[in-house]
């Protein structure tokens, strides 16, 4: 038996941030993975799927070029040189990962490991006893009943990020983040794409304005949607797959991906026989991810957290540097920036008009188009920076719609961390002709000094 400050349970964002830093600060670290050392994000998730949005943008752009006076000619899709290039991607970055995991002196181990004490997982009959446990098992894409994946005609994300071909049409059941991503990515492919969502909007967690933004851009890109109806049934067929709605209507297409969401890898881990408190296979905790089980820790997908690789990195972190005696800031949630890297991307960090509403602020608003904006000009796209504040007060939230605002967001991370004031970030100088002067232009129209805005 070997014995270690840290055993992880879990090599993806959370347990690889988790190892690397225990690892940084001196401690004995064991990291333990069933799969690939980096996890879902890195092999499965926002890595294959950003690449392949890339060469969505890439065909975009060969398709729209004389827009821009370049004469230039749209082939068609390359699947074989599309996956070449992504694997390229995850290629590198899983050789960069496994190179700091041995530079920093970390046990990697290969398998799959279970709880079989408080202080001890097993792996291929090897037991391996830390000082403290973290559970980091991530999650998998979860289907509904009635709805067998076979990996062909019904897939999930997972088979998305591997395909070989592009489907003529495709039904992608769910307008959460990763529906919209894919149906960005297929629209662009040339596929014929139509999101089924049962809530009343696309991306529905994030602003209302922001959803209604991306539900006008995803019409005049030709990607039709069906809101506020739930599914009901799917029958496989020579022609494709038929999906039937509570409300009667059908849709038929060659492919249809489920996008409903992920939920927690827990089961028969040995989690519950070791009295962790658990809810619906999420391990819960408190607000420095520690469990009930005194020495057992839990970060990532695994808990009840925002589900974005981002966040597994930062709950990572927090507990290599508790268990070290740093005694580090609690997260922030609400300060998490959020990303949806279709075309347009959404962007947002802090507080919806709503949430900050129904938590008593005197909320002010102002939204600044980007219109306005000479390189949303250049760039040829549509879309706005909105700004929700405290009346007399620091800015709540910033929600941006557009083609890279998800750049702008490290900016809008500090405001709102850093309870900025629109009269404090109207002082800053921004650079012209950027996107990031937008952020300076609503700051000051808010401020009620605009510049190139009405008011």
């Amino acid at each position: 038996m070997s014995q270690f400050d840290l055993v992880i349970l879990g090599g993806g964002s959370g347990g690889y941030a988790c190892a690397l830093r225990g690892a940084q600060l001196g401690l004995s670290v064991a990291l333990i993975e069933a799969d690939k050392v980096g996890g879902t994000c890195l092999h499965k998730g926002c890595i294959p799927t950003k690449a392949l949005l890339h060469s969505a943008e890439i065909a975009d752009g060969a398709r729209e070029g004389s827009k821009f006076g370049v004469k230039s000619t749209f082939n068609g899709i390359d699947m074989d040189g599309v996956n070449s290039y992504k694997d390229g991607v995850i290629s590198r970055l899983h050789k960069g990962l496994q190179g700091l995991v041995k530079s920093r002196n970390i046990t990697y181990i290969e398998g799959h490991g279970k709880l079989v004490s408080k202080d001890t997982v097993e792996v291929n009959g090897q037991r391996y006893t830390g000082k403290n446990i973290i559970l980091a098992t991530g999650s998998y894409a979860r289907t509904l009943p009635g709805l067998e994946i076979d990996g062909k005609q019904i897939i999930t994300s997972d088979h998305g990020t591997k395909m070989d071909y592009v489907p003529k049409s495709v039904i992608v059941l769910g307008g959460g983040v990763i529906g919209c991503e894919f149906a960005s990515v297929w629209k662009s492919f040339g596929s014929e794409v139509t999101i089924i969502e049962g809530l009343p909007h696309l991306i529905a967690l994030e602003d209302e304005s922001s959803s209604k933004q991306l539900e006008r851009a995803f019409r005049k890109r030709g990607i039709n949607f069906e809101l506020g109806v739930k599914f009901k049934s799917a029958a496989k067929s020579k022609k494709g797959v038929t999906i039937t709605l509570e409300d009667g209507k059908e849709f038929t297409a060659d492919l249809l991906m489920v996008s409903v969401g992920r939920g927690p890898v827990s089961a028969n881990l040995g989690y519950e026989e070791q009295g962790i408190t658990m809810d619906r296979g999420y391990v819960i905790v408190d607000n420095k991810c520690r469990t009930n089980v005194p020495g057992i820790w839990a970060v990532g997908d695994l808990i009840p957290t925002l589900q974005l690789a981002h966040v597994g990195f930062a709950e990572g972190m927090l507990v290599a540097e508790e268990i070290a005696g740093l005694n580090p800031r609690p997260i922030n949630y609400d300060g998490i920036p959020r990303v949806t890297y279709s075309d347009p991307e959404v962007a947002s960090v802090g507080l919806t008009t709503a949430e900050a509403k129904k938590r008593g602020h005197d909320v002010v608003e102002l939204s600044y188009d980007l219109a306005g904006n000479g390189k949303a000009q250049i760039l040829g796209t549509a879309g706005s920076i909105k700004l929700v504040g405290e009346k007399d007060g620091p800015i709540l939230g910033v929600h941006m719609v557009g083609a890279r605002v998800g750049e702008l967001l490290a900016e809008a991370e500090l405001i709102f961390n850093w309870e900025a004031r629109a009269t404090d970030v109207a002082s800053l100088i921004h650079a012209h002709p950027t996107l990031s002067e937008a952020m300076g232009e609503a700051h000051m129209a808010l401020a009620g000094k605009p510049l190139h805005a009405h008011g």
